[in-house]
């Protein structure tokens, strides 16, 4: 491996002509996997193979890229450079064989969208169904994940849009952040649950039930424990789970109670399986929506997704407060369909 610079000149001007997309997937594995062994394995390719490809990357580049330190194979500061530029290129390498072989289907697109757990299981059934009406032709791959695993996948251009829970950024980034619903926090039980048949129903009423949340690890679990404070009940041992799946269960299958946004169980709101307590939460607003790279042009498949998110919205929230009982009037604080809000670096 390189241990330094070499002049400017020849190197370069042609560097161009003498990357190989080959050594990109090299230095997106040793990335990824901390480890020269793991990387090889990763990529089929025996260990001096992929060791020979390096080096001769570093060659053409001038510098060493990588270091071994005690916690496995790091890129250093031009590494870092290197491993986001090849991660860039296999992305764009990626998309121009889904061209063509949309053009070789006739019209047809692929997009990529990346989902939050609320979304993916609130509003994207309804998007996609009208999607598939409006524009068979589009095809989507659909990445589901947690904000810090979608939006390096954003940046690098593996998926076009990000769909869910809008956070405050922790430092300024080049992503577009546009708010077109909530996700508010409810109180759900099942429907013949009989906290539903009291008049009214007060917070100290839910200690006589199992209080089955999702865990403080989660962002989700640390935006409901103010809630909690203000309900009275910071004192109640609840059962903590990050699994949606086994809250649902509890839910259907006993008394339990808990809070989380109702779009997470919108399927059986929706069916009347899970009811709304008329319990006014003391919550923040929790705008969502969409996230896109700033500078980068929506393909007409993604317009056209974003087309029928929009229009997919009313009817999913007119059947999710029917199936959940909600009453007129009873709504989260909190503006819809903000401006479009972009933060550079």
């Amino acid at each position: 491996m390189r241990q330094g610079g070499v002049g400017a000149g020849p190197m370069q001007r042609f560097l161009g002509q003498r990357l190989k997309l080959q050594q990109m997937r090299v230095v997106d594995a040793i990335a990824t996997h901390r480890s020269l062994k793991k990387a090889a394995a990763a990529l089929a390719l025996t260990q001096p193979a992929l060791t020979k490809a390096l080096q001769e990357l570093e060659d053409v580049l001038g510098v060493r890229i990588f270091e071994r330190q005690a916690r496995g194979t790091e890129p250093n500061r031009m590494g870092e450079a290197v491993v986001a530029a090849a991660r860039r290129m296999l992305a764009e390498a990626g998309r121009l064989q889904d061209e063509l072989e949309r053009l070789r289907a006739e019209g047809e697109e692929t997009i990529a969208i990346g989902a939050l757990p609320v979304a993916a299981s609130g509003v994207l059934p309804g998007a996609l169904a009208a999607l598939k009406a409006r524009h068979p032709g589009v095809i989507v791959k659909l990445m589901q994940g947690t904000t810090s695993q979608l939006l390096p996948a954003l940046e690098a251009g593996d998926i076009d849009l990000v769909v869910g829970r809008l956070y405050e950024p922790a430092r300024p980034d080049a992503f577009v952040r546009e708010a077109i619903y909530e996700e508010p926090l409810r109180v759900l039980v099942r429907a013949d649950h009989p906290l539903l048949s009291r008049r009214p129903v007060r917070p100290l009423h839910l200690l006589d039930y199992q209080l089955v949340l999702p865990t403080i690890g989660q962002r989700l679990g640390q935006e409901i424990e103010p809630v909690l404070a203000s309900l009275g009940l910071s004192a109640a041992a609840p059962l903590r789970t990050s699994s949606i799946g086994l809250i649902r269960e509890l839910l259907l299958t006993g008394d339990a109670v808990t809070i989380m946004p109702h779009h997470l169980l919108a399927g059986d709101l929706a069916r009347g399986a899970v009811k709304t307590l008329p319990l006014r939460l003391k919550a923040r607003p929790r705008p969502a929506g969409l996230i896109r790279a700033g500078g980068r042009a929506l393909s007409p498949g993604t317009a056209a997704f974003i087309e029928c998110l929009r229009a997919s919205l009313p009817a999913r929230r007119r059947r999710a407060r029917v199936g959940a009982g909600i009453p007129d009037g009873y709504r989260s604080a909190g503006r819809l369909n903000r401006p479009i809000v972009r933060c550079r670096r």
